[in-house]
């Protein structure tokens, strides 16, 4: 049986969306029907732990692009107490036809550790980037989770990443 390239595999698991993991990323299968795809993105130096991005689709829904912004700015908190807003960059770009809406903000996770849990991480000097693709069948959402000097190790990566995206 011929193996299929990793990236065209993406490509059908994703729905239509397609993009071309970078290289370094450790895939995984998804842990849930909502993720289509779960990489790990490994530690930089110096840090204790490895990043993870997430690609979700919810069939169509999942919310507005303002309320899913809002909600991960939300899931970080600043070390002098200002609102997460104010330290967040917010850029739109349009990548082969499709508008992709993203977000960047460090400070201490406070994310859930799961989906309606009362738990919730506490993961100082953390940084997301986030986003919302929009396609013809729907938002496609990608979140990047990790301490910041590994995030920052992949930003060329996860901005590689980002510029692949096409939707057939």
């Amino acid at each position: 049986m011929r193996r299929m390239p990793v990236a065209l595999l993406l490509a059908v698991l994703a729905g239509n969306l397609t993009f071309a993991p970078p290289a370094g990323w450790k895939s995984s299968n998804p842990t849930s029907s909502m993720r289509v795809a779960e990489f790990t993105l490994p530690r930089a130096a110096g840090d204790a732990d490895d990043a993870q991005l997430v690609v979700y689709y919810f069939g169509g829904s999942g919310g507005s692009i303002d309320a899913n912004i809002q909600r991960w700015i939300g899931q970080m908190q600043q070390p002098d107490g200002k609102a997460s807003s104010a330290a967040a960059t917010r850029e739109t770009r349009k990548v082969h036809g499709l508008t992709v809406t993203l977000v960047d903000v460090s400070g201490t996770y406070v994310g859930e550790t799961a989906p309606g849990a009362s738990e919730h991480h506490n993961q100082a000097h953390y940084r997301l980037r986030a986003g919302v693709v929009e396609t013809t069948n729907g938002p496609y959402f990608i979140k990047l989770v990790g301490p910041e000097k590994t995030v920052a190790k992949w930003d060329a990566a996860f901005d590689q990443f980002v510029g692949s995206f096409e939707f057939k």
